[in-house]
């Protein structure tokens, strides 16, 4: 749900909001482009937080980047398309093609390289979703130990 700061930000900012149906000629129009996922905004106090922050670094970037608010009822299936675990999330694009994403909040100078570093990459695949690496402290009882993240069993 984006609460009413995250709505009067858009709206002051010119942001414009896009869902699954449209956001690909959203994406069309537009060199690079930055896609706003503010996830639950009643529950994670950090999607009002990256809002303001969006609208300072459109005050940075300028032309450089298309901003947009993603529709709440399409955040979840967009998150699918690419990839990320944990909002607010800010997923660079050029064009259709991934340039990576920016969750949670980052220190300011950390927002300005990180960025910078987004837009000079090539386009890839999102990353593929991982599972932590997870271990039994003690072991499994044969005293082998399982790494979740390679799928490996013992």
């Amino acid at each position: 749900m984006s609460t009413a700061l995250i709505n009067a930000l858009a709206e002051r900012h010119g942001l414009a909001v896009v869902n699954e149906a449209m956001v690909d000629s959203f994406l069309d129009a537009h060199e690079h482009t930055l896609l706003f996922f503010p996830g639950d905004a009643e529950r994670l106090v950090e999607s009002s937080d990256a809002a303001v922050i969006l609208g300072e670094l459109m005050k940075v970037f300028g032309d450089r980047i298309a901003p947009a608010l993603v529709d709440k009822a399409s955040e979840r299936l967009l998150q699918r398309r690419y990839r990320f675990t944990a909002f607010p999330a800010m997923v660079f694009l050029r064009g259709r093609g991934y340039l990576g994403c920016i969750t949670r909040l980052l220190d300011w100078q950390d927002y300005l390289g990180e960025i910078e570093a987004l837009l000079g990459r090539d386009v890839s695949e999102p990353p593929p979703f991982r599972m932590p690496a997870t271990q039994h402290p003690q072991g499994l009882p044969n005293g082998s130990r399982f790494d979740a993240s390679s799928g490996d069993m013992p």
